[in-house]
């Protein structure tokens, strides 16, 4: 996966060879690590580096990193990786509420890592600007802002999962998806599905899309997955 730019990772950790070993393996992806050279003041080298992503350990010098998430939530929504050791489902619940976007607990397997960083960047960063806020797709207008489809002057608001899975079918029309592949964006998208609950939101999603005619439209290949069509 490639940006425009080269990423900046923002890593708060006090172990030194888990921080090298980051920037190391990070450096192979053309993601620039960097790291606070003041634990007593990490806000500071925060604002100067301006990360695309930030990484944070829960147990630091001076201060937790929750209190440095806060600290950086209150000025910025750049994203937020908890990294620790601690496995206490209430550190996690408390990661989340504070704004964190993943909690990865360490020992972690780097590829893994890899994979939930390019994921979140991907999300952030990788079309943010450049999409338009509507879609065109068989004489209908998807509302990309407020999740509805409008044809013929009738509008059809729609879930955020079937809106989630709309979009990635006519952004990809007349492209066969996969469930697989469907369940996999859906998941990196922070939205938890299974098999049973993408057939209940594709369903749902037929039959919102027949009020304005388009029920057809999004067709099943059996065994292979699902595909939205253009109309003649």
């Amino acid at each position: 996966m490639c940006f425009a730019v080269d990423m900046k990772i923002f890593v708060i950790e006090d172990d030194e060879a888990i921080f090298s070993s980051l920037k190391e393996r990070f450096g192979q992806w053309s993601l620039e690590v960097t790291g606070p050279r003041n634990f007593q003041d990490v806000m500071a080298d925060f604002i100067e580096v301006e990360p695309h992503l930030v990484m944070i350990d829960i147990q630091l010098p001076a201060f937790d990193g929750f209190h440095w998430c806060r600290e950086i939530r209150a000025v910025s929504k750049v994203p937020i990786v908890f990294l620790s050791s601690r496995d206490h489902p209430m550190d996690m619940v408390m990661a989340m509420n504070m704004g964190a976007d993943d909690y990865v607990q360490k020992p972690f397997h780097f590829d893994v890592l890899l994979a939930k960083v390019q994921a979140i960047l991907r999300r952030t960063y990788a079309y943010g600007e450049e999409k338009s806020d509507h879609l065109e797709w068989n004489g209908a207008m998807i509302d990309m802002k407020r999740c509805m489809i409008r044809k013929n002057g009738l509008d059809v608001e729609l879930t955020k999962n079937e809106f989630f899975i709309l979009v990635a079918l006519v952004e990809a029309t007349d492209q066969i998806i996969s469930r697989d592949d469907l369940i996999r964006k859906l998941w990196d998208d922070e939205r938890f599905v299974n098999d049973n609950t993408l057939t209940v939101n594709v369903t749902r999603l037929r039959q919102k899309l027949s009020e304005i005619g388009l029920g057809e439209a999004i067709v099943t290949k059996k065994g292979l997955g699902y595909m939205a069509v253009r109309s003649d």
